[in-house]
C-alpha cells in the first residue's frame, strides 16, 4: 500500500493548507516598551516601592542565605541533588520519547495493515456488485447509500471497538444528505480535519493523521488516528473511505510508563542524595573537627587535639594537624617561659641596681655641694654625674613600671576626676621648658567639666608625656591641648606644630625606645619609654592611645578614656587629624572656591553695606565625631607633606585670640 504523504505524529501542525502568517505591523515598530515602562526604570516612585518589596522578600531569606554559605555539606549535598535530577529528568525524556515512538509505529503498521485491507475489500466489493445481473439503473442514490452502509458495517464489525469505519461522499457541501455512514456514533464532521478531506479528494494515494475522535453520544473524545483513501462504490460513484483507530492502549501504557520512571526517578534522586550526605559527612565531620579544633587553640586551650582512627587521608591530616598543634603548645611555652625569664630578669636588675644607686646618689650629692671648691672642669663633671644620675633613676622606674604591666601586675586605681584639673597640672609643670622653647601652651575646650572614672596618676603621667613631646618637638610654635566630652567618652589631644611624623610612623611610634630622629639631642633626658608606658595606661583603662602626622605639618596625639570604667569605647569626640591639617585645609579651600562659583550670580554688596564680624574669644571645640573601634595606636594616619607651604613651611597655628602667629 502506497502512502500520499510522511505520517506526522501527535501534535504536528499537520497537513498546511494556506498561506504561513507573517508578523504583525501594528503596535510599537521597533519593539521598545512604551514610555510608561521607565517609570519603574528610572525610579521615580516605582524604584522605592520595588526596593521595599525585595527587602520584604528576601528577609525570610536570609537565614537560609547564611546556612547556605556556611554549610559546605549542605551545597555539595545539594548540587548533588539537583545534577541528579536533571540526569534523572534527561534520561526519563529519552526513554519516553523512545517509548512513545515505538508505540507508535506500531500502532501505525498496524493501522496501515487494516486499513489496506479493508479499502481491499471494499474495491472487491463494488467490482462484484456492479457485475450482478439484474441490476436496476434506476435509484441509484438510494443504492448506493444503502451499498455504503451495508459495507460500513461490515468493514467495521471486524473491529471489536478496535476502529471504525467512516464514509463519505465527495462533495462536501451536504454531506449529511449524500449518504454519510459511521460506525461507533463518531461524528465524522468533527473526527476527520478539512485539509486530510481535500488531499484524499485531489489523489488516489492512502493519505493519515493524527487528529482527535469526537463521538455524537456525549463519549469523552481520544487521540486517534485517521487512514482514508478515495474508492468507487457499485454505481461508479466516488466517494471517501476512513478507518479510524483509537490510541487509548497506546496512551495507557504510555502513562504507566511515565508513572515508573517518575517513580525510579524519585527513588534514585533521594538514594543518590542520601549517598552523597553519607560520603561528604565523612569529610567534613574530620575537618568540622579540625576547624572547632583550631578555634579552641586560638583561645589559648593548647591541650586540644584532634581524635585519629585509621590510616586514610584525612586520618594523615588529623596526625600532621596533632604534631602541628603540639609543636606550636611547646614553642608557646619556650616563649613563655623565655618572656618569664626575662621579665623577671629585668625586675630583679631595676631592684638590684637601686641600692648601689642610692649609695651613688648620695655620693654625687656630697660632690654636688662641694662643686663651688672645685676647679671648673670639675666642678662641670659633678654636674653632669647628677644630671645623668637623674636620667638613671629615671629609667629605672620606666623599667619597673614596664615589667608591672609585663607581668599584669598593674592596678588601676579608678576615681571620678575632671580632667580640666589634671591638664592644669601637667601644664604648670611643662611651662619652664616652655619657655624656654619659647612655646606657648594653649588649652581648648575647657569650659565645661570633663569628667571620667580614671586613675589620676597615670592620666597624668600620660598627659605629661605627651604635653613634654609636643614641646620637645614643637619647634618654638605653640602647642595646642584639646579638651572634650560626648556620649560615653572623653577626650584630650595634643597638638604641636613642629616636625612631624614620617609616612608609617604614627604606628611605630608607641614602641619601646622608638625614635623619630635618632640624631636628635634629647634635652629633656628622655628614657624612650614613656610613649610605651602611656599606650600600657591608656589599655589599663580601656582607652585608646593614637597618633596622627604629616611631615613638616606636626603631629597631634589623641587620649580617650570611657566616662565610665570598663565601659567600651564606640568612638571619640575629637577627630584623630586635626582641623586644621594641609589636606583638611586645601578641602576647605576647594569647597570654598566651589560655594564662591555658585554665587557669582548673586549681586555685590557695598563695602558700606557689610557688617563686620567679630573676632571669636577662644578656638571653637570641634565637634564629636566617631572614629573606628581600633587597638590603642592603630587607625592613626599619616599624610606626607609637599615640597612648601605658602608661609614657607614655618607651620603657622591659629591662636586663642583668633590671630596666626608662629
Amino acid at each position: 500500500m502506497s502512502k500520499g504523504s510522511a505520517a506526522p505524529k501527535p501534535g504536528d501542525p499537520g497537513v498546511r493548507t494556506g498561506r504561513t502568517a507573517g508578523p504583525r505591523r501594528g503596535g510599537s515598530r521597533s519593539g521598545r516598551l512604551p514610555r510608561g515602562g521607565r517609570f519603574f526604570r528610572d525610579g521615580a516612585p516605582g524604584g522605592p516601592v520595588l526596593r521595599l518589596f525585595a527587602r520584604w522578600v528576601r528577609r525570610p531569606l536570609l537565614p537560609a542565605l547564611r546556612l547556605w554559605r556556611r554549610n559546605i555539606q549542605l551545597r555539595i549535598v545539594a548540587g548533588t541533588l539537583l545534577m541528579s535530577l536533571g540526569v534523572v529528568l534527561l534520561l526519563g525524556l529519552v526513554v519516553i520519547g523512545q517509548v512513545r515512538n515505538g508505540l507508535l509505529d506500531a500502532k501505525e503498521r498496524a493501522a496501515q495493515s487494516q486499513a489496506a485491507g479493508g479499502f481491499s475489500a471494499a474495491q472487491d466489493r463494488a467490482a462484484t456488485t456492479s457485475s450482478a445481473p439484474g441490476q436496476q439503473v434506476g435509484g441509484r442514490t438510494g443504492s448506493s447509500v444503502n451499498w455504503r452502509s451495508t459495507l460500513v458495517e461490515q468493514l467495521a464489525s471486524g473491529g471489536q471497538s478496535a476502529f471504525n469505519v467512516v464514509a463519505l461522499s465527495l462533495d462536501t457541501d451536504d454531506t449529511a444528505s449524500r449518504g454519510v455512514r459511521a460506525s461507533g456514533e463518531v461524528d465524522p464532521v468533527k473526527s476527520i480535519p478539512a485539509d486530510l478531506r481535500f488531499s484524499v479528494a485531489q489523489g488516489a494515494d492512502t493519505l493519515q493523521k493524527f487528529t482527535k475522535i469526537h463521538y455524537t453520544s456525549g463519549k469523552a473524545s481520544e487521540a486517534g488516528l485517521v487512514i482514508g483513501k478515495r474508492l468507487n462504490d457499485a454505481d461508479g460513484t466516488q466517494y471517501e473511505l476512513y478507518y479510524l483507530f483509537p490510541l487509548t492502549q497506546e496512551e495507557d501504557s504510555l502513562t504507566l510508563v511515565k508513572g515508573t520512571l517518575a517513580t525510579a526517578g524519585l527513588f534514585v534522586v533521594v538514594l543518590l542524595g542520601a549517598i552523597a550526605w553519607l560520603m561528604v559527612r565523612q569529610v567534613v565531620t574530620p575537618v568540622r573537627m579540625a576547624a572547632g579544633i583550631a578555634e579552641r587553640l586560638s583561645a589559648g586551650r593548647l591541650q586540644e587535639r584532634m581524635k585519629v582512627t585509621g590510616e586514610d587521608d584525612i586520618a594523615r591530616l588529623g596526625e600532621a594537624f596533632n604534631k602541628m598543634a603540639q609543636n606550636l603548645q611547646l614553642k608557646i611555652q619556650q616563649l613563655e617561659e623565655l618572656s618569664r625569664m626575662q621579665r623577671r630578669f629585668v625586675s630583679d636588675v631595676s631592684h638590684e641596681l637601686r641600692t648601689p644607686l642610692t649609695t651613688v646618689r648620695m655620693a654625687a650629692d656630697v660632690i654636688h655641694e662641694a662643686r663651688v671648691d672645685f676647679d671648673p672642669v670639675t666642678a662641670r663633671s659633678a654636674e653632669l654625674l647628677g644630671d645623668q644620675l637623674d636620667r638613671f633613676e629615671s629609667l629605672l622606674s620606666d623599667l619597673l613600671e614596664i615589667s608591672r604591666f609585663d607581668a599584669g601586675a598593674a592596678v588601676l586605681e579608678a576615681e571620678p576626676i575632671d580632667l580640666r584639673q589634671v591638664v592644669r597640672r601637667v601644664i604648670g609643670g611643662a611651662e619652664p621648658l616652655a619657655e624656654r622653647k619659647g612655646t606657648r601652651i594653649v588649652v581648648v575646650g575647657d569650659q565645661q567639666p570633663v569628667v571620667a572614672e580614671a586613675d589620676a596618676r597615670r592620666v597624668e603621667r600620660v598627659l605629661r608625656n605627651l604635653v613634654v613631646n609636643a614641646v620637645e618637638h614643637g619647634e618654638g610654635r605653640d602647642v595646642v591641648v584639646k579638651l572634650a566630652a560626648a556620649g560615653g567618652a572623653v577626650a584630650v589631644a595634643v597638638r604641636d606644630y613642629g616636625v612631624g611624623l614620617k609616612p608609617g610612623e604614627a604606628t611605630r611610634v608607641f614602641n619601646r625606645f622608638w625614635r623619630a630622629d635618632p640624631a636628635r639631642a634629647r634635652t629633656t633626658g628622655g628614657t624612650g619609654l614613656g610613649l610605651s608606658i602611656a599606650v600600657e595606661d591608656a589599655r589599663l583603662h580601656g582607652g585608646w592611645l593614637q597618633a596622627w602626622g604629616e611631615a613638616g605639618g606636626g603631629s597631634q596625639f589623641r587620649l580617650t578614656l570611657p566616662r565610665t570604667a570598663d565601659e567600651p569605647l564606640r568612638g571619640s569626640p575629637i577627630p584623630l587629624e586635626p582641623e586644621d591639617s594641609r589636606r583638611n585645609r586645601e578641602q576647605t579651600a576647594a569647597g570654598h572656591t566651589q560655594e564662591g562659583a555658585r554665587r557669582t550670580a548673586v549681586p555685590a554688596q557695598s563695602v558700606g553695606d557689610r557688617t563686620q564680624l567679630s573676632v571669636p574669644p577662644r578656638l571653637p571645640v570641634p565637634a564629636a565625631s566617631v572614629d573606628p573601634t581600633a587597638l590603642p595606636g592603630s587607625g592613626a594616619r599619616v599624610v606626607a607633606r609637599a615640597a612648601t607651604d605658602g608661609d614657607g613651611g614655618n607651620g603657622n597655628v591659629e591662636r586663642e585670640d583668633g590671630t596666626r602667629g608662629r
